[in-house]
Order: structure tokens, then C-alpha cells, then sequence
């Protein structure tokens, strides 16, 4: 199991304290035995937070995989200005802070957009959190068109990392970011591109193995 390279800052102190932690119960400090057990949780717990495993699935230009891990939480009509400038399905997976959190690329494509927004910290599951929180939005150009990615802040989350810049390359199902602590991905499709959408609100989906979408021309 690898893990993301955001996570050592806080998996390598914190396994520093257990292992410190253990040292002094076993020498005699039974006082710190709740604290030890507490401590391992937690250091468990960023492990697997941190997780960046392998996945393999289905592959493609006709697919739109899932950019995260989580539930579906809304798929919605909306219109999107900043990338699409049109009418489109919105489809929103919200993260727990026990999901994997690395996020990657719906398609393959140029990126033409990385648009970084300040903003609130609302629940990530709640609608208005796609226009009102903190956020970070890629707009992928792809052989059937455009698609736009929102990496979304939640109430824990306080730091959004997205790899891509304008002018790189998307690889479908390669790594394109993260986000610490519990959050929201959203994925725009125009409504020039038809699709058939494949997943219903509160399914269970994995990013780089679930196909969100597929194109029906």
C-alpha cells in the first residue's frame, strides 16, 4: 500500500509519539496506557486516510470515471460559467474522513483551466457547498468534449491540492490531487455531449474503477 505524500507530515510524527508512547509503558508509566491507545488509534486512522491505492478498471474516451472515492450525494442540472459557459449534469461525490482522499482524472485531455477559489466551510454534502465553499476547479479538454472537475473544502477540510496547471496533460485515472480531511468532488458535463449517466444518488463510488458516465455519441 502506498500513501500519499501529503500525509507524511502528520503519519511520521504521530507513529514517532506511539512508538515513544510504548517505550514509556513499558518502563513502568501504566498512567499513559489510555493515552497510548487513543494516540494508535488516531495513527491508524491517518493511514488509512492517507491510503493511495492501485486501481485498475474500465478505460476510455467513451468513459467519464469517477475523480473520487465516496457517496453520490446529488446529480443535478445546473449552468456552469467558469469553464463549460453552458447547461450541465452535475454529478457530487462527498468524501468521509475514512474514504480515500486522493483524487484523480475523470478523462484524458489538455487542462485548460486551474481556477483556485477562497471561500466557507459549509458541510461538503450540502448543494450550495459547490458555489459557496473553499474550492479548486480543473477544466479538462478531452476528445469528446469538455469536462470540468471541483475539488470542494468540507467542514474539516482546510487544504485543497490539485496537481495539474494549465497547459498539462490529463491521464484518465491518474492522480489529480486531494483533499485533506473530508470533502466533495464535483463533475460538470455539458449538455452538447450526451451522456448516460450510470450511478444514482447514494451509490457507494471508487475513484479510477466506477464509471460515472458514458458517452452515447
Amino acid at each position: 500500500m502506498s500513501f500519499a505524500p501529503e500525509g507524511w507530515p502528520f503519519i511520521i510524527p504521530i507513529w514517532l509519539l506511539v512508538a515513544l508512547g510504548a517505550w514509556a509503558v513499558a518502563r513502568g508509566m501504566e498512567w499513559l496506557v489510555l493515552p497510548e491507545a487513543v494516540l494508535g488509534l488516531l495513527a491508524i486512522w491517518l493511514l488509512v486516510f492517507f491510503r493511495n491505492p492501485t486501481r485498475t478498471g474500465p478505460r476510455g474516451d467513451a468513459l467519464i470515471i469517477a475523480p473520487a472515492d465516496g457517496q453520490i450525494v446529488e446529480i443535478a442540472r445546473v449552468n456552469e460559467g467558469m469553464y463549460l459557459d453552458a447547461g450541465a449534469t452535475r454529478i457530487s461525490t462527498f468524501m468521509n474522513v475514512f474514504n480515500v482522499h486522493v483524487n484523480r482524472y475523470p478523462v484524458s485531455g489538455e487542462v485548460e483551466l486551474v481556477r483556485y477559489n477562497p471561500g466557507k466551510f459549509l458541510h461538503a454534502g450540502a448543494p450550495k457547498a459547490s458555489l459557496e465553499n473553499e474550492q479548486s476547479s480543473i477544466g479538462i479538454r478531452g476528445s469528446r468534449g469538455k469536462v470540468l472537475v471541483r475539488q470542494i473544502a468540507g467542514l474539516i477540510a482546510r487544504r485543497i491540492v490539485t496537481d495539474s496547471h494549465a497547459g498539462t496533460r490529463a491521464v484518465q485515472a491518474e492522480r489529480m490531487g486531494m483533499i485533506r480531511f473530508g470533502s466533495r468532488v464535483d463533475v460538470f458535463i455539458p449538455d452538447s455531449t450526451p451522456v448516460r449517466v450510470n450511478v444514482h444518488v447514494g451509490d457507494r463510488v471508487r475513484t479510477g474503477t466506477t464509471v460515472l458516465a458514458e458517452y452515447t455519441a
